[in-house]
């Protein structure tokens, strides 16, 4: 912190903190641990599932029904758990196909805040952008007047038009437009809040087109990684023939079905090739027909719950780690890998070019949805054991001289005093 600046007391939003699934989790452990390094003050209010915080950051846990919890998604809840009209339309929400946590939660936020609307200098949403985010920034009497910005890492309009592009027939169409109307909501929200934060220029672009935010309100902050614990591990022995990705099974964007068909090519030619998935394989993935039909059965390892530590040796027995999704808003994965020195072939999706740098260079670049090309830039990374150590070391200089938690830490608390600012002058 600079001499003379003020520490800063920070809520910090996040309506979905699942620490091991997903980003908002993740993104919520490192940002409050490198704000309170700088000698802020933060607390997280998060709905269900709760994030791992460092012990000198607080979480306020906000209940909600948790309509989506494994083994049980979909679930019923008792009549005894529907306690106000939110919980009521939140379930009403969810059983008309909708998706409604990031509204109901910021709701729960509102409510939570005006009861210490003076604990707080400044309210950081993490991209639910419900329309409780209104309230909370009005002036009094009818809102809490508190300064707002919200983090976008990619705007949710993207999935939704992803998914469309693959819908397999008409009910599917209608189906994905009804779950993806709460983008409508954060569309509003979005254009009403005085600064958003994202973390990649293609994100910029993105926000833009799918919010119709006014550029000079978007700021690019980069998110981070903690290099001294994503790190290489020269003493772990490589498998050859091992690829691994993080990548949801379930959701097209992440391109985990072109990367199967990929990997079924390689093993025409490298029987030893097999793939580690960071993910969970529910039992009703369609990736699960697609694995067997394309006779993957034993080369294919899902792994999920698993400890940063354990991630970190699976990154150093893999000889190449892969991204092959159809878009990215930034790819933490993506700087994982390199942080750990792994060979890293990626697609040209979205944001991943500007996150991993140029082709060839510290990563090898194929566009998306194309098997044959992830296939191909694959094998020839496998086939030659001084590329893979020269793309590892420049991934991981890259990563040191542009990532890190300390450095987003740093320009996030530039935009809260921009948003805290431009308060004071209203």
């Amino acid at each position: 912190m600079a001499p003379g600046d003020v520490p800063l007391r920070i809520a910090l939003l996040v309506y979905r903190g699942n620490p091991h699934c997903g980003g908002q989790g993740v993104y919520a452990r490192h940002l409050s641990t490198a704000l309170t390094d700088l000698g802020h003050h933060v607390e997280v209010l998060s709905g269900p599932p709760y994030p791992e915080l460092d012990a000198r950051v607080r979480l306020q846990r906000l209940p909600g029904l948790d309509l989506y919890r494994q083994p049980d998604p979909f679930r019923r809840p008792r009549l005894d758990e529907l306690r106000s009209l939110v919980d009521v339309g939140e379930y009403g929400v969810m059983c008309t196909a909708g998706f409604p946590e990031p509204w109901a939660f910021s709701l729960r936020a509102r409510r939570a805040l005006a009861e210490r609307r003076h604990d707080f200098d400044v309210v950081h949403d993490n991209q639910s952008l419900g329309t409780g985010l209104l309230a909370i920034q009005a002036p009094p009497p009818a809102g809490l007047g508190l300064p707002v910005l919200a983090t976008i890492h990619h705007p949710i309009t993207v999935d939704r038009d992803v998914e469309l592009t693959h819908a397999g027939d008409r009910l599917r169409r209608l189906t994905l437009r009804r779950f993806y109307g709460f983008t409508r909501m954060q569309t509003r929200v979005a254009r009403r809040l005085p600064r958003i934060v994202t973390v990649s220029s293609s994100s910029v672009d993105d926000i833009v087109a799918g919010h119709g935010v006014e550029r000079s309100r978007i700021r690019v902050v980069p998110v981070g990684v903690d290099a001294r614990r994503w790190r290489p591990r020269p003493e772990v022995a490589r498998v050859p023939g091992r690829l691994m990705t993080t990548a949801s099974a379930d959701v097209s964007m992440k391109g985990l079905a072109y990367l199967l068909e990929a990997l079924a090519k390689l093993r025409t030619e490298r029987p030893e090739a097999e793939l580690v998935v960071v993910g969970v394989l529910r039992s009703d993935s369609p990736v699960r027909p697609l694995v067997e039909r394309l006779n993957l059965g034993g080369s294919v390892h899902f792994v999920a719950g698993v400890s940063d530590e354990r991630l970190v040796e699976l990154y150093a027995q893999a000889q190449v780690a892969v991204v092959p999704s159809l878009y990215e808003g930034f790819s933490l994965p993506a700087v994982e890998a390199m942080a750990c020195a792994v060979p890293l072939v990626a697609t040209t999706g979205g944001a991943l070019p500007e996150v991993v740098g140029d082709d060839g260079t510290s990563a090898v670049l194929v566009p998306p949805a194309d098997a044959g090309a992830l296939a191909a830039a694959i094998g020839a990374v496998l086939d030659d054991r001084r590329r893979r150590d020269e793309l590892g070391r420049a991934g991981r200089a890259r990563v040191l001289d542009r990532y890190s938690w300390p450095m987003t830490a740093r320009a996030t608390v530039a935009q809260y005093r921009d948003v805290i600012a431009l308060r004071a002058t209203c």
